[in-house]
C-alpha cells in the first residue's frame, strides 16, 4: 500500500470516526451521567469535587470529567463535545496498536493493526458512546504497548526508558479513569507472565525509581486533594466502589460465569472466527526472542477476560480493555495467513448481518406499548442499511481474497463495519430520543422555567436532563446512586413525597416530571398540574396559574 493510499485510509476513517459525534442525542444512563458531570465542573469552577446533578459523587475518578469540562469549554455544550473524548481515546487507541504491531513486526503487521482494532464492533462503538470505558482502554492499550517497546529484544538503553516511562504515565492516567483497575491489570498480566514463562529479567528494566516518581506525580495530586476536601471519599471510593463492588451483589449488576462470552464474541465482529487462531499462534514461542511479545498479549487478554468473569459486578462494556490486545495479536498472525482461507472468515459477520435483514422483515415483533412503531422503524430501517452495505463490502472482499489481494479486502471490511457501526448508532437515535433522552423534554420546559424556576423529578430521574436545562433538577423521593451525595448534603433533595407537594404548593412557579402512575396519584390528592408532554415512561407537568411562556 502506498504512503497515499494508506493517507486516505486514515482520513476517511477519522471522517467517519469524529464527524457523527454530534448527530445524535444524549441518552440516559451514561451518556446524560457523565456529560452532565462534566457541564457542572465548567460551570462551577470546582475540579476537584465531582458532583452530579449537584450532588457529591465519587463513584470514578476526575480524569474524564476533567477531559469532558474541558471538551464543552472549547467546542460549547453539545453533544459533540460530550463524546469527544471517548472517540478521541478511540482513535488514539488504534494510533497506538498501529504504532506498536509496526515496531515489533514490521509496517505490513502495523496496518493490520489498525485495521483490526478500528473495525472491531466493540472498540467501535464503544468510542461513539460517552463511558469512562474508552478513555480507560486507551491508557491501559498505551501502558502495555510502552511496555511491549520497552521490552523488545532490540530495544536500546534510551527507547527502553522512554517507553517504560509513557507506560507509568499511562497508568497514572488509568488509575485516573477508573481507578486501582489501572495497576491490577497491568501488575497480575507481567506476574503470570514471569510465573509461566520463567522471565524475571525485565522486572530490572522497568526504571523503577523514576517510574514510581512520574506514576505518583500524576496520579497521587487528586487523590489527596479530594480525600483532604471530603473526609469520607477514601471509604467510598477504594472500600465500596472497589472491593465490594468487586467481592459482593451491592451494585446489583450480577451475571453468570459465561456473561462475557458473548460480548466477546459480537464484540470482535467482523473478526470473531479468527480469534482462536489469533490466541492459538500467540502462545507459541519465538525460538529467536528472549521476550515473547505475543504471549504478553494472551496472558493480558485471558486475564482480563477471567478477572471481569469471576467479579460480582458486570457490566459488558468492562472486558473492552482486551480488545486493543486481540487486535495486536491479529496483526501477529494475519500476515502468515493464506488469502482464500480467510474468505471462509467473513461467513459469519454476514450471518450476522442476514440476521439483522431478518429482523427488518419481521419489524412488528419489536413493537409494544412502551416501544411504538414509530420509534422501533426508523432503527431498523437504518439496521438493515448497515446490512446491505456490509454484505457488499463482504462480497468484493471474497473476490480480492481470491485474488490475494488479503490487505484491501480487510480495508474494505474494517471499513464496512466501522460505517456499519455508526449508522446502527444513528438509526438508534430515533428510539433514545424519543425513549432514553430529555432534549426534548428539555426543549419543551424552557418556556416555563428558564434559568431559574425549580424543576423537580418525582420518583423518576432521567440523567439526561440536568445536562439540557444546563442545570440540576431537585430530587424527590429518589436515591439509586446519590445516596451517598443525599446522606452528605441532606437540604439538596426532597426525602418524600409529603414534601414535595408542600414545595410545589408554597412556589409560585415550578416544573416536574415523574412517571406515570405517580402522576395518577397526584391527580387523586388534586394537585394543581398540567400536563405539557407525556411518552410511556414519564409526564411532565406545570404550576398551571404561572404557565405562560
Amino acid at each position: 500500500m502506498s504512503r497515499s493510499t494508506a493517507l486516505a485510509c486514515w482520513i476517511v476513517l477519522a471522517l467517519i470516526w469524529f464527524v457523527p459525534l454530534g448527530w445524535r442525542a444524549l441518552f440516559s444512563p451514561d451518556e446524560g451521567r457523565y456529560a452532565s458531570i462534566g457541564l457542572a465542573m465548567l460551570q462551577s469552577g470546582d475540579w476537584i469535587t465531582p458532583r452530579l446533578n449537584g450532588l457529591l459523587y465519587f463513584e470514578k475518578p476526575i480524569f474524564q470529567y476533567w477531559v469532558t469540562a474541558a471538551s464543552l469549554g472549547v467546542f460549547g455544550i453539545n453533544e459533540f463535545a460530550a463524546r469527544f473524548w471517548p472517540a478521541l481515546s478511540g482513535f488514539l487507541t488504534i494510533v497506538a496498536v498501529w504504532f506498536t504491531a509496526r515496531r515489533l513486526w514490521g509496517s505490513l503487521s502495523g496496518a493490520y493493526a489498525a485495521l483490526l482494532a478500528a473495525g472491531m464492533t466493540w472498540i467501535s462503538a464503544n468510542s461513539h458512546f460517552l463511558t469512562l470505558d474508552m478513555g480507560l482502554t486507551f491508557f491501559q492499550a498505551l501502558s502495555l504497548c510502552a511496555f511491549l517497546i520497552a521490552q523488545n529484544d532490540d530495544a536500546d538503553a534510551r527507547e527502553r526508558r522512554n517507553a517504560m516511562w509513557v507506560c507509568w504515565a499511562a497508568m497514572a492516567g488509568a488509575t485516573l479513569s477508573k481507578g486501582l483497575v489501572g495497576i491490577v491489570i497491568p501488575g497480575a498480566t507481567l506476574v503470570l507472565y514471569s510465573l509461566l514463562q520463567r522471565q524475571f529479567g525485565f522486572w530490572r528494566r522497568m526504571h523503577w525509581g523514576s517510574g514510581l516518581f512520574i506514576y505518583f506525580l500524576l496520579a497521587a495530586p487528586w487523590f489527596i486533594a479530594v480525600s483532604l476536601k471530603n473526609p469520607g471519599f477514601f471509604d467510598f471510593f477504594f472500600i465500596r466502589e472497589h472491593f465490594r463492588r468487586f467481592l459482593t451483589d451491592e451494585a446489583r449488576r450480577t451475571g453468570e460465569a459465561w456473561y462475557f462470552v458473548p460480548v466477546l464474541l459480537l464484540g470482535a465482529l467482523p473478526w470473531t472466527t479468527m480469534l482462536p487462531q489469533w490466541l492459538w499462534r500467540g502462545t507459541r514461542r519465538e525460538v529467536s526472542e528472549t521476550f515473547q511479545p505475543a504471549r504478553l498479549l494472551v496472558i493480558w487478554s485471558v486475564f482480563i477476560f477471567a478477572f471481569f468473569s469471576v467479579s460480582r459486578s458486570k457490566l459488558p462494556s468492562y472486558i473492552l480493555p482486551m480488545f486493543p490486545a486481540l487486535a495486536l495479536l491479529g496483526a501477529y498472525w494475519l500476515p502468515r495467513a493464506d488469502p482464500r482461507r480467510l474468505r471462509w472468515h467473513l461467513i459469519a459477520p454476514a450471518g450476522f448481518w442476514l440476521v439483522a435483514v431478518g429482523a427488518w422483515f419481521s419489524t412488528d415483533m419489536f413493537v409494544s406499548e412502551t416501544q411504538p412503531l414509530a420509534v422501533v422503524q426508523p432503527f431498523m430501517d437504518m439496521l438493515a442499511g448497515s446490512a446491505v452495505v456490509s454484505l457488499l463490502a463482504f462480497g468484493a472482499a471474497w473476490w480480492l481474497l481470491g485474488r490475494g489481494r488479503k490487505l484491501f479486502a480487510v480495508v474494505l471490511v474494517s471499513l464496512a463495519s466501522v460505517l456499519g457501526v455508526s449508522t446502527v448508532m444513528l438509526g438508534h437515535d430515533h428510539y433514545a430520543f424519543q425513549m432514553r433522552s430529555s432534549k426534548n423534554v428539555a426543549a419543551i420546559l424552557q418556556p416555563y422555567v428558564g434559568s431559574e424556576v425549580p424543576v423537580f423529578a418525582v420518583r423518576f430521574y432521567d440523567q439526561s436532563l440536568p445536562f439540557y436545562l444546563r442545570r440540576p433538577v431537585v430530587l424527590v423521593d429518589y436515591r439509586d446512586e446519590f445516596t451517598y451525595g443525599q446522606d452528605a448534603e441532606p437540604a439538596l433533595w426532597i426525602p418524600t413525597l409529603e414534601g414535595f407537594v408542600e414545595r410545589w404548593q408554597s412556589s409560585p412557579r415550578a416544573a416536574a416530571v415523574m412517571p406515570p402512575d405517580t402522576y395518577e396519584e397526584m391527580q387523586k390528592r388534586q394537585l394543581p398540574m398540567r400536563l405539557v408532554y407525556e411518552d410511556p415512561r414519564r409526564r411532565v407537568v406545570v404550576k398551571p396559574e404561572e404557565t405562560k411562556p
